[in-house]
């Protein structure tokens, strides 16, 4: 008697469907999905109902460097516009390991309990190598992703101005038309890009550690001119002796600087993002700020100006976008290039000569 045939992980078992037939179905799929036409129309109208998807594919198509999407993406920030404007802006900097993520959730937390709807824009920072980001905001604000009146969208920082997205004003304008009306900004905390932030917010608020060894290093001329309140964070178990010493040594700094174009007063106060306490603190604060400024007309001519900024950097952007692409400037340029780093030619002359091709380009 022939004995039976063993079973092996190497024999095919009848009934399961060949790998290419699978493979063939997700393709047809993925590129059904890849020819649909993108609808400006259509993602606008989802976006006013709220709808996070057609929200997160509007801020995609705006982050394009496509021509195509960057068309579609005027088209929809041009829509937007009726309904922009109706919102607070908070920026909030601080040096890395001070708790941003850990405080936005439990600040965003409170501020959807009270009834508000949040978007929070968190700026993470790309490699100066690879130019990949981690994007990891979402993972680290466990709580806040999962309520429906919050939107979390991280972005890669790119080569902008000191790590801050270079569209993250027109995203904002996005979450206001969606319906938030509290938009968190958080930057990467690493110098020149709080002055970008500060650019686009009402507010500003700057996280700061006690026992971390900065409070001296942390008086710094520019950054606290910027801030309109200081927030002590980890104020909790043996670290709230510390920050309470922190505090004073902040409040006797601010003292040391000239009057704020707002006429606002900084504070300095403290509070535990693990544990909630201070953070009611910082929402009065902050909406005693709103109702000073909008009473002495600050809120508004502020908000003026900073859209006047934003119309010569987006200019400053196109120029320099459009002069790199001049096929004249991209021939001339690996030749210049080389002859600088070789010592070969003054980088000023070398520029000169490339600006040159560049006018003779566009005004032949």
């Amino acid at each position: 008697m022939k004995a039976p045939k063993k079973a092996s992980a190497l024999n095919e078992i009848e009934g399961v469907l060949p790998v290419q037939s699978i493979g063939a179905k997700a393709i047809a799929n993925f590129k059904r999905i890849k020819s649909k036409r993108i609808d400006a129309t259509e993602i606008f109208e989802g976006l006013r109902t709220g709808n996070m998807a057609s929200l997160s594919q509007a801020i995609t198509l705006i982050e394009s460097t496509q021509p195509k999407h960057q068309a579609l993406a005027n088209d929809i920030i041009q829509n937007c516009l009726p309904y922009a404007n109706q919102s607070v802006r908070i920026g909030i900097t601080g040096i890395p390991g001070v708790g941003k993520s850990t405080f936005i959730e439990a600040f965003g937390k409170h501020l959807t309990q009270l009834g508000k709807k949040v978007a929070v824009l968190a700026i993470d920072p790309s490699s100066s190598l690879s130019r990949g980001s981690i994007l990891g905001d979402k993972t680290r604000m466990e709580e806040l992703v999962k309520d429906p009146n919050a939107f979390i969208r991280p972005s890669a920082s790119g080569t902008s101005l000191g790590g801050v997205a270079q569209k993250t004003r027109e995203s904002i304008m996005l979450c206001e038309a969606a319906g938030y009306d509290t938009i968190l900004i958080e930057t990467v905390g690493v110098g020149q890009s709080e002055t970008a932030v500060h650019s686009m917010v009402d507010f500003f608020l700057l996280l700061k550690i006690a026992g971390a060894g900065d409070e001296l290093q942390g008086i710094k001329r520019g950054i606290m001119e910027m801030a309109d309140l200081i927030v002590i964070n980890k104020a909790d178990g043996d670290n709230i002796n510390k920050a309470k010493l922190a505090k004073t040594e902040f409040n006797r700094a601010l003292h040391l600087f000239p009057n704020k174009p707002s006429e606002w007063t900084p504070q300095v106060l403290t509070c535990s993002a693990m544990t909630h306490d201070g953070i009611a603190d910082i929402w009065q604060n902050i909406m005693a700020y709103i109702n000073f400024v909008q009473e002495n007309h600050f809120f508004q001519t502020n908000r003026n100006q900073q859209n006047f900024f934003w119309m010569q950097e987006t200019i400053n952007a196109h120029l320099k976008n459009n002069f790199y692409q001049q096929p004249a400037v991209k021939q001339a340029f690996d030749e210049l290039s080389n002859a600088v780093k070789n010592n070969e030619l003054s980088p000023f002359v070398a520029a000169n000569r490339l600006l040159d091709k560049y006018f003779k380009n566009i005004n032949p």
